[in-house]
C-alpha cells in the first residue's frame, strides 16, 4: 500500500510539472506570431479585455487553435514513441523512423490525389487513408520482427526495415507528385514538410480531432502496467500473468491511430517519439505509470516550443517555416547520438 501511494503521488507531481511546462509554452506560443502582437503587452491587453477586434481574430482564431494543435499532435506522437520503444523493446523505436509516419503520410497523400470517398454514412477522407497507411507500415515491422532472430542485431534489422518502408513510401509519393497537376503537387508538399497551419478547420473537426488523440492516450494509459511487464520481455511478461498478444494488439493499434490522425492533420513531424520518451525516461525512470503522462505533456511543450521557433523566424526568413523541418534538425542529430551510444555500451541497449 505504501508503495503504491508513494507511486500516485509520484504521477501527480511528474503530471503537474509537466503540464506546468506545456502550460508556458503554450503561452509563448499566444504571444509569438508574423504580426506584431505579442509580448508582455497582448498578455496584459488579454486581461483587461483591451484587445481589438483584430487582434481578437488572430488570437483566438489563427494562434489558439494551432497552440491547442500543437499540443495534441505532440502529445500523440510522443506517447506513440513510448509504446512502440515498449512493445519492441527497442529505444530506438519511433513511429517516423519506423516508418510508420511515412506509411500514414501515403495514405493521406493517395486521399488527397485521388479525393474522398463515401461508403453508406462514412467518408473516407485523409484520416481513415492515413491510418490504413499506417496499419500497412506496422504489418511490415511485425513481419520482420516475426522472423528476425532476437539478439542485438533484431535493433538494426528493425531500423533498416524503417528506412526501407520510409524510402518505398516516399518513392510512391514522389510518383503521385510527379503525375498530378503542379498545385496538387504543392498542396502534397506543404503537406509532407509538416505544419501545423490550421487556420480554418473548422471547430467541430478541432473537437473531433481532439477526443480521437485524447482517448487514445487514455485508452494507452490504460495498460500502463502491462507495458511496464512487456517491456521487460514475453516470457517474463507472461509469467506475470500478461496477456502478451493482446496488449501488444491493442496499444499498437491505439498508438496507430493517434498517429495516424496527427500526420493526416499535420504532416510528417518527425523524431518527436524519439526525443521526447529517450529525455523524460532518463528524468522520470521507466514506469510507464509515470513515463505516459510525462510523455503526453512532454510531448505537447516540445512541439509547441518547436511551433514557436518556426513562427518567430518570419522575421528574419519573411516565412513561417514547417515545423516538421525544425523537429528534424534537433531530433537527427539527437539519434546518431543515441545510436553512438548502443555501440559503445557492452550489453547494447
Amino acid at each position: 500500500m505504501k508503495r503504491g501511494a508513494v507511486s500516485a503521488t509520484r504521477i501527480g507531481v511528474v503530471g503537474l510539472i509537466t503540464l506546468a511546462v506545456w502550460a508556458v509554452a503554450a503561452l509563448v506560443g499566444l504571444m509569438v506570431g508574423s504580426t506584431e502582437l505579442g509580448g508582455l503587452d497582448l498578455l496584459t491587453r488579454w486581461f483587461s479585455g483591451e484587445l481589438t477586434q483584430t487582434e481578437q481574430a488572430i488570437l483566438y482564431r489563427a494562434r489558439l487553435p494551432r497552440v491547442v494543435f500543437a499540443g495534441l499532435v505532440g502529445a500523440a506522437l510522443a506517447v506513440g514513441g513510448a509504446v512502440f520503444q515498449a512493445v519492441l523493446r527497442n529505444p530506438l523505436a519511433d513511429p517516423y523512423i519506423l516508418g510508420i509516419s511515412g506509411g500514414a503520410a501515403l495514405g493521406g497523400t493517395l486521399v488527397l490525389v485521388l479525393g474522398t470517398a463515401t461508403v453508406g454514412v462514412v467518408t473516407l477522407g485523409t484520416p481513415v487513408g492515413a491510418f490504413f497507411g499506417a496499419m500497412g507500415a506496422l504489418a511490415v515491422i511485425f513481419g520482420v520482427e516475426r522472423w528476425t532472430p532476437p539478439g542485438r542485431a533484431s535493433t538494426y534489422v528493425l531500423l533498416l526495415t524503417g528506412v526501407i518502408v520510409n524510402a518505398f513510401a516516399a518513392s510512391l509519393i514522389m510518383f503521385l507528385q510527379s503525375v498530378v497537376t503542379a498545385r496538387k503537387a504543392q498542396e502534397i508538399l506543404f503537406y509532407l514538410m509538416g505544419s501545423l497551419a490550421v487556420e480554418g478547420t473548422s471547430t467541430t473537426v478541432m473537437v473531433v480531432v481532439a477526443v480521437v488523440m485524447l482517448s487514445c492516450v487514455l485508452v494507452i494509459y490504460r495498460y500502463a502496467m502491462e507495458l511496464n511487464a512487456v517491456a521487460l520481455g514475453d516470457e517474463d511478461a507472461a509469467y506475470l500473468g500478461v496477456e502478451v498478444d493482446r496488449v501488444r494488439r491493442v496499444t499498437v493499434v491505439v498508438a496507430s491511430l493517434a498517429v495516424a490522425v496527427a500526420v493526416a492533420f499535420s504532416g510528417i513531424i518527425g523524431f518527436v517519439g524519439l526525443v521526447v520518451p529517450h529525455a523524460l525516461r532518463l528524468a522520470v525512470g521507466p514506469d510507464h505509470r509515470v513515463l505516459l503522462p510525462a510523455c503526453a505533456f512532454g510531448g505537447a511543450a516540445f512541439l509547441s516550443v518547436a511551433d514557436v521557433l518556426a513562427r518567430g523566424g518570419f522575421g528574419l526568413l519573411g516565412t513561417t517555416l514547417p515545423v516538421g523541418v525544425l523537429t528534424s534538425m534537433i531530433g537527427a542529430p539527437l539519434f546518431l547520438y543515441f545510436l553512438w551510444r548502443s555501440f559503445r555500451r557492452p550489453g547494447g541497449w
